[in-house]
């Protein structure tokens, strides 16, 4: 670890223990964990989903839920203890003194509040000033964590915004009142490898500028390698080491901290691809000159004043049995690529699931072909029915397709939570008793509930810890290899993305810009958008720290575009063996 700046205590937590339940009938959470943090210095705590994490920053921002609570413990900041200050006292240092970026952007988010009015009002809970010095604070803010177009963001909704743009959005949110602290719950997870670049960038900025501490919660051993001074390791709410980040990553002590190591993908380490003899088969997803676009109305008659162009003119195939890998930065068009497979967004173009033309098929047989393609959405949170057990979300898929009844589909669904690595009993839990990982298993079990032959992945893994990860990927892998089910795995991350997939497409601003198998993507790659994505891939060794200086911080072109607006035709080059790279000169 580096010698820090400066060694002034700002915040000293000793033997907190979290609890959860009435205080007769109670469980432990967290047991006597204890960490100091000091001015500029950044303090990582890793471990796996449900480890305790995220409820330990939650008990220093007094937003424990109803049912849990702090037992004991200390947390001192500035002379006095956080646990026993009063709501209003929280309130005052909430967002001012010490901030937080919370793990799930659209759930922190108000759906039915723009942009503009949430951070304006984050603002002036602490700062008073004009509405001009306001508005230009906060454009000011927006412009630092790369958010392209930002005037015309701030009149927009959380929902109009891709994932890697929320978190964005949050981030700016907590930067506004330039606090002392910094708790920075899996900030760049939903954030593609360029731009978690720039934000981590950014964060170190900050230190250096106003003397911040960050207290970062990750699963991403690559980001802590990159930014952290030192390092908690964090299992079943117990800490097992904690030491400087070169001596962690070098040499670690506990079992627990080598597993979480030896999980994680590295870039250039995937198994070689095992090559058969070409079939005739028919493709399980054909995809012709997709496009998918979204009109922006205003004014008194609501008309059309621009068009979104989320995606252009894009083809491919996917072959039965075969992982196919859609990476590019966050509002690149991957997403709407993915729902537009699954018929949930208008789309122009040809899109054929095991033959059939989706496009063509009325509302019961486009509820019938839902047994041939599942998703697996990016947000687990928004995508589980709150009022529902988990149970009975992933048995509704079977239920409604009259695959089983009665105990055959309980029987169904234990299977199921078993595979992704749960436990039966907790189906009669509700999604809010879970943590950010544990829901993504809840949601990829409903996605195999109908056995499908393709799944559509759209960020299926980016809120899992490394160790948890690994093995859904394995299953992800194990079902491929015994049913031949298909993936279209949509990822910001490289390594995962180099480590499961056989073709790739690299997306950039709507458009496929190079497309083949992978280890042409990843070993040659020919266009200058896929080198730099491959450039700002973290590496989790602290002796590499820094290469994210090369990473290029330009801002992210807008696909907002006028409705006189007509995309170019583009030209690809064909390389060979399969690999296409778009020509420069027409794009």
């Amino acid at each position: 670890m580096q010698e820090l700046p400066n060694k002034d205590l700002l915040l000293d937590v000793q033997n907190l223990c979290i609890d959860v339940g009435h205080k007769k009938q109670n469980k432990n959470l967290i047991n006597d964990f204890s960490f100091q943090l000091h001015r500029r210095e950044t303090l990582c705590i890793v471990g796996e989903s449900g480890s305790g994490k995220s409820l330990s920053s939650l008990a220093l921002m007094g937003l424990l839920p109803k049912s849990v609570y702090v037992r004991s413990g200390v947390a001192n900041y500035a002379g006095i203890d956080l646990f026993k200050r009063s709501k209003q006292q929280m309130q005052m240092l909430r967002g001012n003194k010490i901030a937080m970026i919370f793990q799930e952007p659209m759930t922190a988010l108000n759906p039915i509040l723009k942009i503009e009015t949430q951070l304006g009002e984050a603002l002036l809970a602490h700062k008073f000033m004009p509405q001009q010095e306001m508005l230009s604070r906060v454009l000011q803010v927006m412009d630092a964590v790369q958010i392209p177009n930002a005037k015309e963001r701030l009149k927009q909704y959380p929902h109009e915004l891709s994932g890697g743009m929320r978190q964005r959005v949050m981030i700016a949110m907590a930067l506004l009142c330039k606090p002392d602290i910094l708790i920075a719950d899996e900030p760049t997870t939903a954030l593609d490898v360029t731009i978690q670049a720039q934000i981590l960038s950014l964060l170190s900025q900050l230190q250096k500028d106003f003397d911040t501490a960050i207290l970062m919660i990750t699963h991403d051993m690559g980001v802590v390698a990159e930014i952290a001074d030192s390092v908690v390791v964090l299992k079943q709410g117990a800490a097992v080491e904690r030491n400087e980040t070169k001596t962690l990553f070098n040499a670690p002590k506990h079992a627990y901290t080598q597993k979480l190591l030896n999980a994680v993908p590295k870039l250039g380490c995937a198994p070689k691809l095992i090559r058969e003899d070409s079939v005739a088969i028919a493709p399980v997803l054909e995809v012709k000159d997709l496009t998918v676009r979204f009109d922006i109305r205003g004014g008194f008659l609501q008309k059309v004043q621009k068009r979104v162009h989320a995606v252009e003119n894009i083809s491919f195939n996917v072959m039965p049995g075969q992982i196919f890998g859609v990476v590019g930065e966050s509002g690149c068009g991957k997403s709407s690529t993915g729902r537009a497979l699954m018929n949930l967004v208008p789309f122009s173009g040809n899109i054929k699931v095991a033959g059939k033309d989706i496009g063509q098929l009325d509302a019961k047989q486009l509820q019938e072909s839902r047994k041939d393609a599942q998703m697996i959405f990016q947000d687990p949170y928004a995508s589980l029915n709150p009022r529902k057990t988990v149970g009975d979300l992933v048995a509704e898929p079977i239920i409604i397709h009259g695959l089983d009844a009665g105990q055959g589909v309980y029987d169904r669904v234990a299977t199921l939570f078993k595979r992704v690595g749960l436990s039966p009993d907790f189906m009669n839990r509700y999604p809010h008793e879970f943590s950010g990982g544990q829901r993504q298993r809840v949601c990829i079990a409903r996605a195999l509930s109908l056995s499908p032959k393709l799944i559509i992945a759209d960020e299926s893994v980016s809120a899992l810890d490394v160790s948890v990860q690994k093995q859904v990927l394995e299953l992800l892998q194990e079902l491929q290899r015994e049913q031949g089910i298909s993936y279209v795995f949509i990822s910001h991350d490289m390594a995962v993305v180099e480590q499961i997939c056989s073709q790739v497409a690299v997306m950039n601003r709507g458009r496929i810009v190079e497309i083949g198998p992978r280890d042409l993507i990843f070993n040659n790659p020919q266009h200058a958008y896929t080198q730099q994505l491959l450039e700002a891939v973290p590496i989790a060794d602290p002796s590499r720290r820094g290469h994210f200086s090369r990473v290029k911080n330009g801002e992210v072109p807008s696909p907002l575009k006028g409705v006189d607006y007509i995309p170019i035709d583009v030209e690809y080059k064909n390389l060979g063996n399969q690999h296409f790279v778009l020509n420069s000169e027409s794009y």
